[in-house]
């Protein structure tokens, strides 16, 4: 079922470009390879890269909760209407045996 909801994941949801923010991530790298011994440099990128697997992590996460209380709500209304429709039929069926009742009485 994950799969499914992966694969739903990866067709609809369209990430944000977050232009400013990709732009920012890539100077402060220009500026630590700069600074860094190449020891130090393979730290930051494998803490990037472990941000960045995290957040789509988070993501697809997100989307599967998303659509599974959506699924769940779905269900709910579902049995919601059927004891409302239910419901309606009984109504109904003891006000038109009311009315008989009366018109058999006079």
């Amino acid at each position: 079922m994950k799969t499914l909801l992966k694969d739903l994941y990866d067709c609809f949801y369209t990430p944000p470009e977050f232009s400013e923010q990709k732009q920012e991530v890539e100077e402060c790298h220009q500026t630590l390879i700069k600074v860094l011994e190449k020891p130090e440099r393979r730290l930051v990128l494998r803490i990037m890269d472990a941000q960045s697997l995290m957040a789509e992590e988070r993501s697809i996460d997100s989307f599967i909760s998303g659509f599974e209380l959506a699924w769940r709500l779905s269900m709910e209304l579902n049995q919601f209407e059927k004891e409302r429709s239910v419901s309606r039929c009984t109504a109904r069926r003891s006000g038109a045996l009311s009315m008989s009742g009366r018109e058999e009485a006079t």
